[in-house]
This record gives structure tokens, C-alpha cells and sequence, in this order.
């Protein structure tokens, strides 16, 4: 642009004075001549001072931006190499499928990956925490199904470009070689520098190259400082002791700076306040991953907002992949020697803000996703709320485009959401399926002789809708209307009717006395009457005589299943409502 604004310009201005003469102007050739040279003169002066220019402008450091959105010197002058920084995966294969706009999903994540190639083309992803397994034990009878998705989870990952990953707990869930076998289908290094695991032997550091500049990577964990589970047998730690973090740092951190690593960031499945002593203790880190020692359940968490001790950057992202952090790193021109003086282009104020935005945010999509379904709310409200989050991302957009150093190295870090409105990565989805379908197959043959436990003599079994519905048709023609009249079609669709994740709650008397199993479900597919009222059996027997168990159901009895993370938020007596109606719960028209 600064080249051929001048020419432009010049050449303009010649056409308009020399070839283009206004009717009634003075064309005397003598004054026509002289105004052509004082022309010319001024036309070898400019380009004159135009190569002067260029000269100097060949001087400069390049600030060119990538494709993006054209400011020069903003976030979109494209990275030498991105890191996608994940923390406690823990074996969160996708989310609950209940409600819309669930956070995570490892398909979403391979669609962020694939969107963003073009703007950064040289990536690895790294891990701490919890990563395979959700659980620190695994119940004998999900122990098939736990490791089929602890082995999808790795083949993805390696579709992702795992490089390394520190372990927690979680990970020797079922043992060392189990774990072992998962390192290797992730195509990762497991890096623990402080940890002694037997035969797993793990690596101390690794270098991994990415977009021609050396990153070294450091793992530290404490698996044997997480807490276990309550009522856990077996000890799967007996040859696995961990020792002081920081001195293993301090030891690796020079090892990788004679193998030329050109930076360093350590994977810390130690917690927090032990990643901070690390930083304390090593300057010359560009930053910490922090993950847990250890974790179980379902439930979601949010991550502390990015922070700086000294000039490392420590980081963390939301459990369960809801977000994953990305790091960028820009290198202008050759890379010398040594480690890099990545300067902060992100501003630790600005990442505080950008959290902060993405807090409101979220909690307005929680209630968007509820309120859609709501028939009580106002869809103009609803409305209302969408441009409200629509003008809060276009803030938070704002702060991705901040101006970033006019010169040298440096840095930017930014937290990403995992949602719905990413699309799905075609590789990772399929590779879903597989498991899902795998799955499926293996636990219908796993549990077809496992039967429902027959009800104590003298109390109810569960008779099912159609024995209910001999007496309570009106109930029944409200139930049909509603979504738990098809549960259990929601499952097989999607192939996982006897996924012990899901089935419990698509399903009525679910592994209780005198109900159903995983493959037992005949006459108590989806979720019936029984399931609020109580096993019916005997007062389908004896209407006259015995009474339904539970005649009016709190709204609590909703949250056995309708409870985070399966849901945003579950207000249970606005729900309720939505079940109701002439003849179930509201009188029948007179």
C-alpha cells in the first residue's frame, strides 16, 4: 500500500493537468511546456523520496498481519506456533445431550482446531490433570465401557495433536498398564520429571517442535497426595511415589535449555498453589498448565482466571473440556538461540475483563437454553437476551483485537469455549460413533442376564404406562405429549440405550427392586408414571384397597436426574408445570 499510493497518486494528477483541459482555459504551448516540467521535477522528486522510503521501510520488523481482520499489529498477524492448553479433561467425552448449549465436546473441540488452521497452521495440544478417566476408581461393572471411552478419547487426542500430558490419580484408575497402553494410542509423551511409576517409566521433559521453534515441556504430578475415593479396595499407587516439584523443575528446566529448547512450559498436576511455588522458583518459565491431583464426578468447574508471577504466565482451563486455553506465539523474523524474551502482547487486565465477559455470557446462555423451552417465558425476553449476549461477544471480541507490541516477540493467550455453535470435527465425530456403537453392542451382551432384583414379598413392582393407563387414560393422553414419552427413543437413536451413562434416566425403576436393568426394559421403556409416583403394582391390583405409593410428587423428585451438569438450570416447579394437565395433575374440562 505505501508503494503504490504515490504512483497512484501521480498518476492522477497527470491526467487531470496534462490530457484533460477544461473548455475556456489558457493553452498558450510556452506556458503548457513550463507547467509540464515543473511537473516532471516534481514527479522524479517524489519517486526520489519514495525509494528513500522503501529503503527505510525494509529496515523495519515486519508487523504484517495474517488473514484476519486487516489491522495491522493486532491478534490477527498469524502465530509462529499455537499450544491449545487443555486442563482435567477427565474422561468427558461430550456433554449430556439434555439441554442445548452444553459446554464441551471433544467433536466441538477437533472443529475449533480445524477452523483455525488456516490462521495458525503449526499447533500441539498439552495436557494436566485428569484426562482419561473421570473417576480415580471404576466400578467393576463400567469398567468395559470406562476404558473403551478412555481409548477414544486418546485416538482423538492424537487426531489433536496430543504432545505430552502430565497425569493425575485418575489416570492409573485401572492400572499402569492401562494406562501405559493409552500413552501410547495418544501418540503423547507422558512427562512427570518428579514421579516414579515402575514400569511406566515416565519422561522427565520433552522438546516439541512446533512451527521451527523448541518448546520444551516439563511434567510434574502428585497422584499420591490426591484423596481416594470413598469406599475405594484397591490400591492401584503401590509403585507410584511422587517427590518436591520445584527441585524436579529446576533440574529440567536446565536440561532442556542445553538441548536448545527456545521455551519452557510446565504441565502441573499438582494444583494451584504448588504451580505458583513453581513460578516463584523459576523465572525464565514462559508458563504453567495447572491441573488436579485428582478428581470424581460428573460435576462442572469453572477456572481460575489466567494470572502472572514475576513474567510466567500460569493458566488453567474449566474441567470436562468446556474451554480450552490457546496460546499463541509470535516470533517476527529468525529465531535466535536460546531461551526467547516473549514479551506479554495479551495484558494481564485485559484477559481479567475478557473472563469476566465470558462469565456474563455463559450465564445468559444457561438461561437462553432454558427459557427456549419454557412455554411461561416471553419469547421476546428470550430475544432481548440474545442480543444482550451478542453485544457482550462483540465486547469481548473487541479485546482479542487489542494492539499487541509494535516490535519483537511475544506472546497472547486467550480462553476458548467449547460449544455447540463450533460445528463438529468429522474425524472425531466418527471415531464417536465407533465407540458409542461399540459400546452399545458390548453392554447388551455384557448384561443380558442381568435381572431386575424381584420386589421383598408384601411390597410393589413396577407394573409399567400400560397397566397405569387402565384407569388413568386422561393422564396418559397428557404424558404422550411430553418429552419423557420419548426418552428412550432419544438413546437409540444415537446408539446408546444401554450406555451406562445414560440409560438410568431415560428408563423407569432403573436397578431397583422389582423395575429394570440395562437390557431389561420391556413394559418400562421411558420415563413413566412410576417413576414420580412409585412402584404400582399393588394398587394396580387392588385400586380400591391400596393406594399409589406417592399421589403427589414434589417437584423435588425431579432433580434424581435433572441436576447440573445434565442441565444448565433446573428451576422444578416452573418444570413441573410442563407435565401437567386435564386429568394429570389439573382438572378435566366440565
Amino acid at each position: 500500500m505505501i508503494s503504490s499510493a504515490p504512483v497512484k497518486m501521480l498518476s492522477d494528477s497527470s491526467r487531470s493537468g496534462l490530457g484533460h483541459q477544461r473548455p475556456g482555459r489558457n493553452t498558450d504551448p510556452r506556458r503548457h511546456g513550463a507547467r509540464a516540467r515543473t511537473l516532471l521535477c516534481f514527479l522524479f522528486a517524489l519517486i526520489g523520496c519514495f525509494v528513500t522510503l522503501s529503503a527505510c521501510e525494509g529496515c523495519r520488523p515486519s508487523t504484517t498481519p495474517a488473514a484476519g481482520d486487516g489491522s495491522a499489529g493486532t491478534s490477527a498477524e498469524a502465530p509462529r506456533a499455537r499450544l491449545y492448553l487443555v486442563s482435567d479433561l477427565a474422561g468427558a467425552l461430550e456433554p449430556c445431550g439434555c439441554v442445548k448449549d452444553q459446554l464441551g465436546g471433544m467433536d466441538r473441540f477437533g472443529a475449533l482446531v480445524a477452523a483455525e488452521k488456516s490462521k495458525a497452521p503449526a499447533f500441539a495440544t498439552l495436557a494436566a490433570g485428569p484426562l482419561f478417566f473421570m473417576d480415580m476408581d471404576i466400578p467393576e461393572e463400567k469398567k468395559g465401557q470406562e476404558v473403551a471411552k478412555a481409548e477414544t478419547i486418546a485416538t482423538t487426542l492424537k487426531t489433536l495433536k496430543l504432545a505430552a500430558f502430565a497425569p493425575s490419580r485418575n489416570g492409573f484408575a485401572d492400572g499402569i498398564a492401562t494406562l501405559a497402553k493409552l500413552r501410547d494410542t495418544s501418540g503423547a509423551a507422558l512427562v512427570a520429571a518428579n514421579l516414579a511409576a515402575g514400569s511406566l517409566a515416565p519422561a522427565k521433559s520433552k522438546i516439541v517442535e512446533v512451527g521451527g521453534l523448541k518448546i520444551g515441556v516439563i511434567g510434574v504430578a502428585a497422584p499420591d497426595k490426591a484423596e481416594a475415593s470413598p469406599g475405594s479396595k484397591e490400591n492401584k499407587l503401590a509403585d507410584v511415589t511422587s517427590s518436591p516439584a520445584i527441585a524436579a523443575v529446576k533440574e529440567s528446566v536446565a536440561a532442556l535449555k542445553k538441548d536448545g529448547a527456545q521455551a519452557i512450559i510446565v504441565l502441573a498436576a499438582v494444583g494451584r498453589g504448588e504451580a505458583k511455588r513453581i513460578a516463584d522458583e523459576n523465572p525464565e518459565l514462559l508458563a504453567i498448565l495447572v491441573g488436579s491431583t485428582g478428581a470424581s464426578g460428573d460435576s462442572n468447574t469453572k477456572a481460575a482466571p489466567p494470572e502472572q508471577i514475576g513474567d510466567v504466565l500460569v493458566v488453567e482451563t474449566a474441567n470436562h473440556l468446556q474451554t480450552v486455553g490457546v496460546l499463541d506465539l509470535h516470533v517476527r523474523g529468525d529465531a535466535p538461540a536460546g531461551l526467547l524474551k516473549l514479551a506479554d502482547g495479551t495484558g494481564l487486565e485485559r484477559m481479567r475483563k475478557r473472563e469476566e465477559l465470558t462469565g456474563r455470557i455463559d450465564e445468559l446462555r444457561k438461561k437462553i437454553a432454558t427459557w427456549e423451552t419454557d412455554k411461561s417465558v416471553d419469547p421476546k425476553d428470550v430475544a432481548a437476551r440474545k442480543t444482550d449476549v451478542a453485544k457482550l461477544e462483540a465486547e469481548r471480541d473487541a479485546l482479542d483485537k487489542a494492539p499487541v507490541p509494535a516490535s519483537g516477540n511475544f506472546y497472547r493467550y486467550s480462553m476458548r469455549e467449547i460449544r455447540e455453535n463450533l460445528g463438529a470435527d468429522n474425524d472425531v465425530k466418527s471415531q464417536m460413533d465407533v465407540f458409542y456403537k461399540k459400546v452399545n453392542d458390548a453392554n447388551k451382551l455384557a448384561f443380558k442376564d442381568k435381572k431386575p432384583v424381584p420386589a421383598a414379598k408384601g411390597e410393589p413392582s413396577y407394573a409399567g404406562i400400560e397397566v397405569c393407563s387402565n384407569c388413568h387414560e386422561d393422564a396418559k393422553k397428557v404424558w404422550d405429549g411430553t418429552g419423557h414419552a420419548h426418552a428412550y427413543a432419544t438413546l437409540s437413536k444415537q446408539f446408546k440405550e444401554a450406555n451406562l451413562d445414560c440409560v438410568g434416566c431415560h428408563v423407569t425403576g432403573y436397578d431397583k427392586p422389582g423395575g429394570s436393568t440395562v437390557t431389561h426394559v420391556s413394559e418400562l421403556e421411558n420415563v413413566q408414571c412410576e417413576v414420580c409416583h412409585g412402584p404400582g403394582s399393588l394398587h394396580a391390583a387392588k385400586p380400591d384397597k391400596v393406594k399409589i405409593p406417592i399421589a403427589k410428587p414434589t417437584p423435588e423428585s425431579c432433580i434424581a436426574c435433572h441436576h447440573p451438569p445434565h442441565v444448565h438450570t433446573f428451576d422444578a416447579h416452573t418444570k413441573m408445570a410442563d407435565i401437567l394437565g386435564p386429568g394429570h395433575g389439573r382438572p378435566l374440562p366440565k
